[in-house]
């Protein structure tokens, strides 16, 4: 991977970026005003206008859409708008996700991690396809913690994606041997469906660029707030500070910049697993099974079918 794209900085080039209003996709949102109008999307119209305003307070300019990823229409009727927006995107970020440690539904009655985290952004992804230029970068912010073989994962209580089909994963079931939290295998059969989207979209759409990144564990991002007061105050201010010596951590400002660099690559890779430090990586051997991975892409296309495109 390049560190430098020259091109980048262009000011008439936009990068739309998911999830922007905390953690690391705030702070990439920040990093990415150096690279042209940046395309904020999430759910919360007053916070989105605050991550506006710190670009402009930068010398940036941006723009909101709201989007709730739990919700198939939300997302089809952002994309819709953006398009309308007439932007030279040059890439995107899926960078929204949620990690709740036991089930939860929403309110079509989905599980609300699967939808948020792979159903939502894989439709935005796709309603935004036919619209983005020829060599638009399409990233996802992805976990390691899909791999049932990656140490440190199962240390802190994962066992890895329990994937049975896409039908079975909105209804919240998962392959047995998993998580004592439910929470914990609706996100990591989440990510895995992250990861096997960027690497099939890859084989699929060559006019394109794919990747997918692993950020590290940030305990400052704020994705662990669901596991109570005393565990995310620990996170923020005694796990934080320590993050950028530990292997495989980092911080939501670190994470930022490999993100921004990743998305901003001017080489012509595609389908390209990157770590925490930006260096190319490997997930679980079933997602790098091309079987696995374009079954999924095609299970969950076939599960988007039945929503009705407007509600």
């Amino acid at each position: 991977m390049t560190q430098e794209n020259p091109h980048s900085t262009s000011p008439d080039r936009a990068w739309i970026i998911t999830g922007p209003t905390s953690g690391i996709g705030r702070r990439t949102a920040l990093e990415m005003a150096d690279h042209g109008t940046v395309v904020l999307v999430g759910r919360d119209r007053a916070r989105l206008g605050g991550v506006e305003r710190e670009i402009a307070a930068i010398g940036g300019r941006a723009a909101s859409v709201v989007a709730d990823f739990s919700d198939i229409a939300s997302v089809r009727r952002a994309a819709s708008e953006i398009v309308a927006l007439g932007l030279p995107i040059a890439g995107l970020l899926n960078n929204a996700g949620i990690m709740p440690l036991e089930a939860r539904t929403t309110s079509h009655g989905w599980d609300l991690t699967y939808t948020t985290n792979h159903l939502g952004p894989f439709a935005f992804t796709e309603a935004l396809l036919p619209h983005l230029p020829d060599g638009t970068h399409v990233v996802f912010v992805c976990s390691a913690v899909e791999d049932p073989e990656r140490r440190p994962a199962v240390v802190a209580g994962f066992r890895g994606s329990r994937y049975i089909s896409a039908e079975a994963s909105a209804r919240g079931e998962w392959e047995p041997g998993g998580a004592s939290r439910p929470g914990l295998d609706a996100y990591a059969t989440s990510k895995q469906g992250n990861l096997a989207t960027v690497l099939a979209f890859a084989r699929e759409t060559p006019r394109l660029r794919f990747s997918a990144v692993e950020p590290g564990f940030s305990p400052g991002s704020g994705l662990g707030r669901d596991a109570g007061t005393v565990a995310v105050f620990v996170s923020r201010y005694v796990l934080s500070p320590i993050a950028p010596l530990v292997k495989y951590w980092s911080t939501p400002k670190r994470a930022a910049r490999m993100i921004t660099r990743v998305l901003t690559d001017a080489t012509a890779v595609t389908g390209v697993y990157y770590d925490e430090n930006g260096k190319p990586m490997v997930g679980s051997v079933q997602v790098n099974d091309p079987q696995f991975s374009d079954r999924v892409v095609t299970e969950t296309r076939a599960l988007l079918a039945t929503v009705p495109s407007t509600e």
